[in-house]
């Protein structure tokens, strides 16, 4: 069971670890992220029972109504959802790349308890290929739905479109992820490497911007201050 619970824990440190040290300003409190991961985690259960309860009584069960609503639509609306309703009434939450880091501690919380309790079910030697790809797309899922959301509350106009944004693209993403492995029953990593590496190429991207966004804000502050100091 230890090494269950290592295998499980282990890649959600290394990708929380790299995503809250990306953040090249003000990192946000360590108990602010440990509550939203916590919350994160506290998700799996809820929706664990729903897509029980649809497959127990045979409902939606197409490759396409699995990957896009059971699991793509289901999944990130909670993890949407309880970030609205508690992350965005921080006041830690003061910058674009903090919506990235709540969000993908809100994502790796879901992840890591899915995770071991799929380790716990199937065995630890698929530890590291759960690492590869569940794991780490569930905090790429969180860095887009983060950065929308930072969008949402920082920027000057479009908020409430950045808001549905913040679901629309992690639940496309997460659709498209399931619906790989649903449709393709042999060399599907053929198609996965490839998407995987889009989504790490695109959340990288996003990390960037948000710094940069960041950077700037900082600046004119700066800018600001000089300004009325020779005023």
């Amino acid at each position: 069971m230890f090494a269950i619970l290592s295998a499980g824990i282990a890649p959600t440190l290394a990708l929380m670890s790299f995503f809250y040290l990306k953040d090249r300003f003000n990192s946000e409190p360590i108990t602010s992220v440990l509550k939203t991961f916590i919350y994160g985690a506290l998700l799996v259960f809820p929706i664990m029972f729903i897509q029980y309860a649809f497959i127990e009584e045979g409902i939606g069960q197409t490759p396409y109504i699995r990957s896009f609503i059971l699991s793509g639509l289901l999944e990130e609306f909670f993890k949407w959802f309880i970030f609205l309703y508690t992350v965005y009434k921080y006041t830690e939450f003061n910058s674009l790349y903090d919506g990235i880091t709540y969000s993908v501690s809100i994502s790796l919380g879901f992840a890591t308890v899915e995770n071991i309790l799929y380790l716990v079910g199937h065995g630890v030697e698929l530890a590291f290929s759960r690492a590869l790809f569940p794991v780490s797309s569930h905090a790429l899922f969180g860095v887009i739905m983060g950065y929308y959301l930072g969008k949402a509350r920082y920027s000057k106009s479009g908020s409430n479109l950045n808001i549905i944004l913040a679901l629309f693209f992690p639940v496309l993403l997460h659709g498209i992820y399931d619906f790989i492995l649903e449709s393709i029953k042999s060399n599907w990593m053929y198609v996965l490497i490839p998407f995987m590496i889009f989504l790490w190429a695109n959340g990288l991207r996003k990390v960037k911007k948000a710094n940069q966004h960041k950077l700037a804000e900082q600046e004119y502050m700066i800018y600001v201050l000089n300004k009325s100091k020779v005023q």
